[in-house]
């Protein structure tokens, strides 16, 4: 019998790099599609455990899913109620902020004029033009597609909840039935750990924003910071981003409480509350409320994130990290990927026993000398 010959390494990665390019592409134009779809994935593994709580004391599966879904959106307008009566106190202070942005306006204004010799009247043009042009933008169709974009994502996402919680049991029997027989443990076994990990990542995820939330808010009001549970929930739901959320929340703290605390003891003071608590997140919260199931090396999260930012914006960001640790799920029990799962883990050859960066000394049959022989 016969058997095919392997396929050449360039094959392999040109075929490699053609799917990843146009996996790529396809969320980058779906994404309106593909984005609410994959939150809404998430949400719905995140709600399983609850519904079928629910169906085991009696309760209709039609029944079990609208509680759950209800109390997440509960839940969720709860957040956005706080966040919202923040703001709005916020507000007030908008003839303060006013006042401190015309001073650092006019301080500009007469610094460009001293160290570059360029007018007020050229200043006051140039703005002119500026405006100008920033109004034709928000005023082009593209900016009815920015601000409808997120509100039809969050119609969307309740809805495609309900659809995968309720047609669960077949579209997992459409992923089973879609490969051959033999292979039906396998696909099995992937669905079940990838269920396993974006449970334990998501509820973990939901803990631990929780956590840094509080201890943000309460080093803030520590430091008498005003806005301190805003900046304080903010940081956290900004955190949910990795690497780059945590930097932007402290840039952001920095500047509102710059508006009413202008002292540099209290901006150093909320500089060092966020640097703090991300170490106690990085190093505590992380490890032990998240778990260690999502194995992912930080370069390619870096990465990942990034690369998620650029194809769908801050969900594509947050989405990156349980699209890895799923694809590592698939890579590690898929003949041929392998190498990939490897790529994508935090687990040296050293910690895993491989030899694979040992050089052993290869010994020819005529003796344990006989390289040495060859050379003298």
């Amino acid at each position: 019998m016969e058997t095919s010959a392997p396929q050449p390494f360039y094959q392999k990665l040109s075929l490699t790099l053609l799917a990843i390019g146009i996996i790529m592409v396809a969320i980058y134009l779906g994404q309106d599609i593909i984005v609410p779809l994959a939150l809404a994935g998430l949400l719905a593994v995140l709600l399983r455990p609850l519904e079928q709580r629910l169906m085991r004391i009696g309760i209709p599966k039609l029944m079990a899913i609208t509680i759950a879904l209800t109390i997440a959106i509960l839940i969720v307008s709860a957040v956005t109620v706080l966040i919202s009566m923040q703001l709005a106190d916020f507000s007030d202070e908008w003839p303060k902020l006013k006042k401190n942005i015309d001073h650092v306006y006019r301080d500009a204004r007469r610094w460009i004029r001293r160290e570059y010799s360029v007018s007020y009247r050229q200043q006051a043009e140039y703005l002119k033009n500026a405006q100008s042009k920033t109004l034709e933008t928000f005023q082009g169709p593209e900016t009815l597609g920015a601000v409808t974009g997120p509100l039809g994502t969050l119609i969307l996402i309740p809805i495609y909840t309900f659809l995968l919680l309720y047609y669960r049991a077949m579209l997992i029997h459409f992923s089973v039935v879609l490969f051959a027989e033999e292979q039906k443990h396998r696909v099995l076994e992937v669905l079940g750990e990838i269920k396993s990990i974006i449970q334990s990542y998501m509820v973990g995820l939901l803990l631990e924003t929780t956590a840094v939330a509080v201890l943000n808010s309460a080093g803030l009001l520590v430091l008498n910071v005003q806005y301190a549970i805003l900046l304080g929930v903010m940081a956290a739901i900004l955190n949910l981003v990795p690497y780059i959320g945590g930097l932007v929340a402290t840039a952001l703290a920095v500047m509102v409480t710059f508006i009413s605390h202008p002292e540099i003891d209290v901006l150093l003071g909320v500089v060092g509350i966020f640097i703090v608590v991300q170490i106690i997140d990085n190093n505590f919260l992380v490890p032990f409320i998240v778990g260690s199931k999502v194995r992912i090396n930080a370069l390619v999260s870096i990465v990942g994130v990034l690369v998620g930012g650029a194809l769908a914006g801050l969900s594509g960001m947050f989405l990156s990290i349980p699209a890895i640790a799923m694809m590592k799920v698939i890579f590690d029990r898929v003949p041929g990927l392998e190498p990939w799962g490897i790529l994508l883990g935090d687990q040296t050859p050293e910690q895993a026993n491989n030899n694979l960066f040992r050089f052993v000394n290869l010994k020819k049959p005529g003796g344990e000398n006989a390289g040495e022989e060859n050379q003298s």
